[in-house]
């Protein structure tokens, strides 16, 4: 099995070593004894990472004609479009049985030679928005970290390109195999790859300073509260309908929806950084049980509290 893999000036060097790492360390398995690796550039010249370092004795585009997986590590952060012979290129791999992998923004020259069409993909967090404007009949799914449709295989940023990595090698060589390049490599074996991204979302600057600005501030120092609109409003000293407009111009979206994100966030906060009960935080955070909390967390993050602060807890 023969992966060409692509590099670009610019690129990361951790986006380049990600793939390079797991399927190079699995190669070296008997099972993977006819696994070969192949880097490639644009024109097969040396490219110079974001880092300064020069990756040189590359193949050109010629490697996409020999390649049982494709592999497009990063895409650039301007997400410029995708040259022609580079879209044409991945959608005759992919049509002559090459499985094709885009690890974080790499999902963009995928979704540009149209072989997301219609499926579900993921990519890094901020680049979701632009997939999704971008190529609208691809279904983002902004906050998984991997997405495997079999011959084709998503993921989002960063370190999840080695879940996406490794969850490839368990599919094509078993989960002991994968346990063991994850052991090398000193990672975790697993992450399910419908597992939430925990991505730390910036709270939505408002549009303007003011009475505006200062009760969204109130508002983060008082979640225990019930914070109903009126409630709000009248703080605001503003009616219901007008307080409703400013707050979605202030912050893009509802009072409802920003206020549970923002409890969200403190909940995810607690959970890494104190030994809080459940129930204490639920409280502190204004959610009505640790029911609630318990199930609004898993809808949002794709985990449990429990799972969550035993992996991100900074007190152990």
């Amino acid at each position: 099995m023969n992966f060409a893999i692509y590099v670009f000036d610019g690129i990361s060097m951790f986006h380049a070593a990600a793939p390079l790492s797991v399927f190079g360390e699995a190669a070296k398995l008997p099972a993977a004894s006819d696994w070969t690796l192949t880097v490639w550039s644009d024109s097969g010249s040396p490219v110079r990472t974001a880092e300064g370092v020069e990756l040189a004795a590359l193949s050109g585009p010629e490697a996409l004609e020999a390649a049982d997986v494709v592999v497009i590590p990063s895409w650039h952060s301007d997400f410029r479009p995708v040259e022609g012979w580079f879209r044409e290129g991945i959608s005759r791999s992919h049509e002559t049985g090459a499985q094709v992998v885009g690890l974080c923004l790499g999902a963009f020259p995928l979704a540009a030679s149209g072989i997301l069409d219609g499926r579900a993909a993921v990519t890094h967090w901020s680049g979701a928005e632009e997939l999704a404007r971008s190529f609208p009949r691809v279904q983002v799914a902004a906050d998984a970290l991997y997405m495997d449709h079999g011959d084709v295989l998503t993921s989002a940023g960063t370190a999840s390109g080695l879940d996406a990595c490794l969850h490839f090698v368990r599919t094509e060589l078993g989960a002991e195999h994968a346990a063991a390049v994850a052991q090398k490599l000193v990672i975790a074996p697993h992450r399910d790859g419908g597992q939430a991204q925990f991505i730390r979302r910036p709270m939505p600057a408002p549009s303007e300073h003011g009475p505006m600005s200062d009760l969204l501030e109130w508002i983060v120092a008082n979640l225990e509260q019930p914070l109903t609109v009126d409630t709000l409003a009248a703080r605001a000293q503003m009616s219901t309908r007008n307080f409703t407009r400013r707050f979605r111009e202030a912050t893009g979206t509802s009072p409802a929806r920003w206020i549970a994100a923002r409890r969200l966030d403190e909940g995810r906060r607690l959970l890494e950084t104190t030994g809080w009960t459940i129930d204490r935080i639920a409280r502190t955070c204004g959610f009505a049980s640790p029911v609630t909390f318990r199930q609004s967390f898993a809808a949002a993050f794709s985990t449990t509290p429990t799972s969550y602060r035993r992996r991100f807890s900074h007190t152990s």
